[in-house]
């Protein structure tokens, strides 16, 4: 099997699903409450876990790279669960008002978003400098593209999910 499809199918089987469970849990910050919220801090840490390996197979790191590298992704990936949890609370708050949308609730749902997506580019901006000082450019940008197509699948799956106000 290719690489690339090996790595849409790894993708397909263990991020979406977990992402779409994600999506319907209560924010990882908050301590468990039950079984449920314990399977959901299950999922997260195999999707980080699978991502990692994900990474680590499509990136062929030398044994150099792979000793810099880690640590930056490590920081990186802390930094970008704030905001995937971020993105859950939003999503909460979406499916809490669905039925009863107010124009101020929109709008404050409309801002959320538009912060987060600054957010995220403003991370992905701090670390490109970060990843560059560990790797060279082309190694540099298959790993934001790595990261780009991970994101675009979990989004097209939870926008299959969720409807249109």
């Amino acid at each position: 099997m290719k690489s690339s499809t090996r790595w849409l199918l790894v993708c397909s089987l263990t991020l979406v699903p977990a992402a779409q469970a994600v999506a319907q849990a209560a924010p990882p910050a908050a301590p468990p409450a039950s079984p449920a919220a314990d399977n959901t801090e299950l999922v997260l840490q195999k999707i980080r876990a699978d991502k990692k390996l994900l990474v680590s197979e499509s990136m062929a790191l030398t044994a150099d790279e792979a000793t810099k590298f880690w640590p930056v992704y490590d920081a990186f990936q802390a930094e970008l669960v704030t905001l995937n949890q971020r993105a859950v609370t939003l999503i909460e708050s979406y499916a809490a008002n669905a039925t009863s949308m107010t124009d101020a609730a929109a709008t404050r749902m409309t801002d959320d978003f538009v912060r987060l997506e600054q957010d995220r580019a403003a991370l992905l901006q701090t670390y490109r400098p970060k990843f560059s000082k560990v790797l060279p450019p082309i190694k540099v940008a298959r790993y934001y593209q790595i990261e780009n197509k991970i994101r675009a699948i979990v989004n097209f799956e939870l926008a299959k999910g969720i409807p249109l106000m």
